[in-house]
């Protein structure tokens, strides 16, 4: 297939720097990175990875916190033609050690945490050829790529629209994660979408809540990028004062969970008008309450605010709901906004269960040119694609409604998979990790509900243990986001009449321990 760069992810950036050269690319603390200045050094570390002693990588690692390493790094990735894999430097040490592994990681390009994470999880012995451009002189690892100014890349390379792009990892049910791999050409068709959708200018200031290795953080990039705007990522502290920030900033766009809205609510800076500046609101990773879709409109009355959808193996999002003071409200089922429209050029189902389709509520599947072509590992295909009039369809999992407008609402998940503050969580994963605690014979974990979002409770039995314990035991086993917040010591499990687990009744206790101590 012929390789060009119009179809590559980085054409993107190529077009911004087009447009804005000398302007902000990314800005961080007080620092700001210009097109130009971003692009030189992806093509200066592209080059050095390119003409490192073990030969070109096919796979490459960003393993890196939200700073220029991880935002060049990724582009310089992209520029070799080869497939990039955003990893986190907080992650457990055996869960980064399985995806780099998983992916086939060929080379890294680190900050300083990155190296240290490396260091954790494959020791520091390890010859995996390691980039950390900003790192002292000695510090690494035996195998350390140096950046040469004489390798760098002319230009960036061609790609083939079946390329893969990039591989992130969503939560496995035994503890391994899974590797989606997203091609060049899904995201050419995603991109374009968006492009038609928002109009994004130069002038747009972008936030950025999520860390490179979500999804959803490659619409931030790359939406921004390819209008010539900027990405700002979002401290931790500028939550205090939201309004402040994005006054600050300029921002005209805002992206995050809806877990964010609770969370300005409860800092009192959520009133109306307090975000003037913003254009955009955009919301995914967890389900949109029409309460907070409400008062964040209200807070943000020049911006248009939209619920998108769509999990990782279908391209960060592959519909939207555009929120309407006036008509969106009587759309809302159980208090959920909708999900809206499937995007042009991908066709969908609703299968009832048993498995065939109806035209009023059921399991979500959906296939398009957005679609991945599969797991990493085909073993964990199974259950997930299903082979429907001649084509490969992906099952989300996801319990779905058709309004009367033809738009989607979310109804629920039919598995054991739910949304924690953006995170993917299979609960399976969870109890699989608990029962490593010695003092774990068993454990269900369920979700509730309450004003900061989705939580998650676990129930277990054997010896009772301090909460803290667990959760401590669970850091090293799990990301932060996915560690429970609640723990109960139970004697039995309740049965349903199945002789099953009565997970119904778990999430109803957990629903009554609102407001008891963990």
């Amino acid at each position: 297939m012929l390789k060009t760069i119009e179809d590559a992810l980085h054409a993107r950036f190529l077009r911004g720097l087009a447009v804005s050269g000398q302007r902000p690319a990314l800005r961080i603390g007080e620092r700001t990175v210009s097109y130009e200045e971003i692009h030189d050094l992806a093509l200066q570390w592209a080059g050095s990875l390119l003409a490192a002693p073990a030969g070109p990588p096919a796979v490459i690692g960003v393993l890196a916190a939200k700073g220029l390493e991880a935002y060049a790094g990724i582009l310089a990735g992209l520029y070799t033609g080869a497939t990039v894999v955003p990893l986190h430097p907080a992650f457990p040490a055996a869960r980064t050690r399985s995806m780099l592994q998983d992916a086939g990681v060929s080379a890294v390009l680190a900050d300083d945490a990155g190296l240290a994470a490396l260091a954790e999880a494959l020791g520091p012995d390890s010859d995996l050829p390691v980039l950390a451009p900003f790192a002292a002189a000695g510090t690494g690892r035996p195998r350390r790529i140096e950046v040469a100014a004489r390798d760098a890349l002319g230009e960036p390379r061609p790609v083939a629209p079946d390329d893969r792009a990039y591989i992130l990892f969503t939560s496995g049910s035994t503890g391994r994660p899974k590797g989606v791999p997203i091609s060049h050409g899904s995201t050419t068709h995603y991109f374009r979408l968006m492009d038609d959708r928002y109009r994004f200018d130069a002038d747009d200031v972008f936030s950025q809540t999520f860390d490179v290795n979500f999804d959803c953080a490659m619409f931030d990039m790359f939406s921004a990028w390819g209008a010539g705007g900027s990405i700002h990522p979002v401290p931790l502290q500028a939550y205090r004062d939201l309004p402040a920030f994005t006054a600050d900033r300029r921002m005209t766009v805002w992206f995050s969970t809806p877990s964010t809205i609770s969370l300005i609510r409860r800092t009192g800076k959520l009133a109306p008008g307090a975000l003037p500046g913003l254009r955009w609101s955009l919301f995914a990773g967890e389900a949109l309450r029409d309460q907070d879709a409400a008062d964040w409109q209200a807070a943000a009355p020049a911006s248009t605010l939209e619920n998108i959808y769509g999990p990782t193996e279908l391209t960060v999002t592959v519909s939207g709901h555009r929120w309407s003071p006036q008509t969106s409200p009587a759309l809302c089922v159980n208090g959920l906004v909708p999900i809206g429209a499937v995007h042009e050029g991908h066709d969908y189902l609703l299968l009832d269960e048993d498995g065939k389709p109806t035209d009023a509520e059921g399991e979500l599947i959906i296939t398009g040119p957005q679609m991945t072509a599969g797991y990493l590992d085909p073993e964990h295909d199974r259950g997930r694609f299903l082979q429907h009039d001649s084509r490969t369809w992906y099952r989300t999992g996801d319990r779905v409604r058709q309004l009367d407008n033809k738009e989607l609402i979310y109804l629920g998940r039919l598995d054991a998979q739910v949304q924690i503050q953006g995170w993917r969580v299979e609960l399976a994963e969870v109890e699989h990790a608990v029962r490593t605690c010695q003092e774990v014979e068993e454990a269900v974990a369920v979700t509730r509900t309450t004003d900061a979002g989705t939580e998650l409770v676990v129930f277990y039995t054997g010896q009772p243990a301090s909460p803290a314990a667990l959760a401590g035991r669970l850091r090293g086993l799990l990301p932060q986001g996915m560690v429970p917040k609640h723990y109960r010591h139970v004697e039995d499990f309740p049965l349903n009449s199945n002789r099953k687990v009565d997970r119904k009744a778990l999430r109803e206790q957990a629903a009554g321990l609102l407001g008891a101590p963990p």
